[in-house]
Order: structure tokens, then sequence, then C-alpha cells
């Protein structure tokens, strides 16, 4: 892992749908894994998410049910050639492919209906640093502001500079992930600047 403090995923599933849907919708590998990779289908809401702009570092795709390897490597090449998914600059190829010929099971009391095949995708995508932007940094700033529940923590032995300390990390974190993304312009401004001065 080339940058080990970045290791939060963003994980979806398709297809999830329902018995009255199930006869309409299309369940083969395509359009399961372009659902997986659908903002929408996300289990952490990303807001303004940009597939052009939001660059994954790496991507597990592991499918259920009746996929062959080929399917699953012509949805993969699909996903890049369509621009589905863009990777940052330094890992172009960053797929993983997972195979499992055990359909997936339903509970009875589920409202998700039984597949022949499902996706599981877990990616490490730039996008994640919003959710610690603008949820996790704003409530905590709010809450600090009013030094509210502080009390709680103190009782147990947690001493106030470590808040400090928490939200310093947490401010590293989301500079880790924006130098992630100005790492691929960074260099693209450098190879640039060096064939002008070659000329």
């Amino acid at each position: 892992v080339p940058f080990p403090r970045l290791h939060f995923m963003i994980n979806s599933f398709g297809p999830i749908t329902t018995a009255k849907k199930i006869e309409t919708q299309t369940c083969d590998v395509r359009s399961i894994t372009d659902s997986a990779f659908a903002a929408e289908n996300f289990f952490v809401q990303c807001r303004d998410f940009d597939v052009m702009e939001d660059l994954y570092m790496a991507v597990n795709v592991n499918y259920r049910g009746d996929v062959k390897p080929k399917e699953a490597e012509a949805c993969v090449q699909w996903l890049k050639t369509n621009r589905k998914c863009c990777f940052v600059d330094w890992c172009p190829t960053g797929f993983k492919v997972g195979l499992n010929d055990g359909p997936p099971i339903a509970l009875e009391e589920d409202d998700i209906v039984d597949c022949e095949r499902s996706v599981v995708m877990i990616g490490n995508n730039t996008c994640i640093s919003r959710v610690f932007s603008e949820r996790i940094t704003r409530k905590f700033d709010l809450l600090w502001s009013q030094r509210a529940f502080i009390h709680w923590y103190e009782c147990e032995a947690m001493e106030a500079c470590e808040f400090s300390e928490s939200r310093e990390d947490l401010a590293f974190l989301e500079q880790d992930y924006m130098d992630v993304l100005s790492e691929g312009t960074t260099d693209e401004v450098s190879t640039t600047e060096d064939e002008d001065e070659n000329c």
C-alpha cells in the first residue's frame, strides 16, 4: 500500500432490487457492475461525486453466482474504456477481481430479492475525503466550539489536548487525500516545464 493512512473504503452492492422490479430489470454482469459503480448506490453518501475528478487508488470487485472469468474481465475493460471509473496516474491498473460460483443468498424476511448473480465493489477513492471535511470535521468543530459532551470524556481520563490532536490528525488526513489528487497535476506541470527547458 503506497499510502497506509489512506485506507478508508467506499462500498457498494448490486443489484439492490425488489421482487417487483426484478421482472423488468436486467441482471447481466455488465448492468450489475455498472450499478455498483454508480454513486447513488455507494454505502456512503459522497456529494457531487465526479467520475473524472474523484480518482480511485484501488478497486476490488467480487462477483457471486453465474459469472464467467471472461465476462468479469470484459466488464473491467468496459469500465475503463467508458470512463466509469478513473484511477490515479501512478496506479492505472488497480483492479482486483474475485469470483465465487456460489449463488447469492437472500433471507426470507429480506426485501432484496434473490438473484442469480451479484457484485460487491470495495474501492479506495479520494471522494471519501469529503466525508471527513464536510461531515466529521464540521460537526466536530461545532461541538468543540460549544465544549459539548467534553465532560463525559474527561470523566474517563481523556484530556482536552487529545481533542486538539485528533482534530489535527483529521486535517492531515484530508490533506493527504488532496495531495494524492494534486500529485498527478504537479507531475504533468513539471514534465511540461522540463520539455520547455529542453527546447
